[in-house]
């Protein structure tokens, strides 16, 4: 049974986004930043604070802190729709510390909630008080959550005639940051301006943005449904074919194991590509079965040595029973592929296989081709007006 008694009660679905190449024409449509961390949807029913994954789980016992921020800035009978990141202290969202504040151990919990605090952006509102907001269309939604948090000094800044670029304030050797910022309750930006949006799309992406997210600003909240639009960033890389994994043994490839070397000719894991048709994994087998690698035989991700840290490991990071064990192969394969975001050396999420490139020399697939976004502070989304 929730402890919380609200218009909207839990479990609560959040509504998601469809893919698109391109924003969506028109003049009804609001656009935000597309945050990358934990969807979550809050419910505050006084002292009472629940915070949901996307997928209904809890998530408040492993962010004690946004539970504070929440009592602290949340109106008492809430719930909102919204996302949790972690902001480094270069100013970017760093997903592998918030990935890294799901510990099972309540003093490692503890510790990281001081170390690596979190924030909650909120970009929706289902219900204030008595009142259940579903129904109600995006731009009144919008409205509310403006008025109960102030407009985010990135939209204010967008909403001149002169629709300027986005000028974060680049830090200063005196202003360089050393430590998290403080946990808080913040803001998203939007505007129902295409141009702002568009400029959005590059400013923001190197702060660690997956890209644009619209809204109709008509449309009711509909939970589980696709009824937003996402525009992600997209790139292509030529990388290593260095192995591959097993769906079927013998019969169907599960995905591809990619690899890129670095300026020391080291050869790093960077991903993986796996969504492919069954006809194709099955050809992927015949192709590459020829190219194992014999028992004992040479490979960079493979044995005792310095170079085996940076292949691919044996299991997953988040489920020990996950076997992530993969057939080595010869360097000899070379595949485009597509990728929408660098996160450190790794791709940041699976990429798509595009086609072979028989033409490109493995050892030629460095990470110097990658078209790397220099880093954008956040200042302009966690700024906060000074106190007087």
């Amino acid at each position: 049974m929730s402890p919380v008694h609200l218009p909207v009660m839990p479990p609560v679905e959040p509504m998601l986004a469809r893919p698109a190449v391109a924003l969506p024409e028109g003049d009804q449509w609001s656009f935000e930043p597309k945050w990358d961390g934990f969807r979550a949807v809050v419910f505050r029913d006084g002292t009472e604070v629940r915070i949901d994954s996307r997928n209904q789980r809890p998530l408040g016992r492993y962010f004690p802190e946004l539970i504070a921020a929440l009592r602290g800035k949340a109106p008492d009978r809430v719930v909102l729709d919204g996302e949790v990141v972690v902001p480094s202290p270069s100013g970017a969202l760093d997903f592998d510390a918030l990935q890294a504040r799901l510990h099972p151990a309540e003093s490692r919990v503890e510790r990281l909630a001081r170390e690596t605090p979190a924030s909650f952006v909120v970009f929706d509102i289902l219900a204030f008080d008595q009142r259940d907001l579903r129904s109600a269309p995006f731009s009144e939604r919008r409205r509310l959550i403006e008025a109960i948090f102030g407009e985010s000094p990135a939209a204010t800044e967008h909403r001149s005639a002169s629709e300027s670029r986005l000028q974060a304030p680049a830090p200063s050797s005196g202003d360089v940051q050393t430590a998290h910022p403080s946990p808080d309750v913040l803001l998203t930006p939007a505007s129902t301006s295409r141009l702002t949006a568009s400029e959005w799309f590059g400013r923001f992406e190197g702060a660690g943005f997956d890209g644009l997210v619209a809204k109709s600003l008509t449309d009711p909240y509909l939970p589980g449904q696709r009824a937003m639009v996402k525009v992600k960033h997209r790139r292509t890389a030529d990388v290593v074919v260095a192995g591959f994994r097993w769906k079927s043994p013998g019969a169907a490839v599960a995905s591809l194991v990619l690899g890129l070397f670095d300026q020391d000719h080291v050869l790093h894991h960077v991903g993986v590509a796996s969504s492919f048709t069954d006809a194709t994994r099955r050809s992927l087998a015949q192709l590459l079965q020829p190219l194992d690698l014999p028992s004992g035989a040479a490979h960079p991700w493979v044995g005792t040595g310095a170079d085996s840290t940076h292949g691919p490991g044996p299991t997953s990071r988040w489920s020990a029973k996950r076997d992530l064990s993969f057939t080595p192969l010869r360097l000899e394969l070379v595949a485009e592929v597509a990728y929408d975001q660098l996160q450190g050396r790794r791709f940041r999420h699976s990429s798509q296989f595009v086609r072979w490139r028989p033409d490109r020399r493995p050892d030629s697939c460095t990470y110097d081709q990658l078209d790397v976004t220099p880093p954008a502070e956040l200042a302009s989304v966690f700024a906060r007006p000074p106190r007087t």
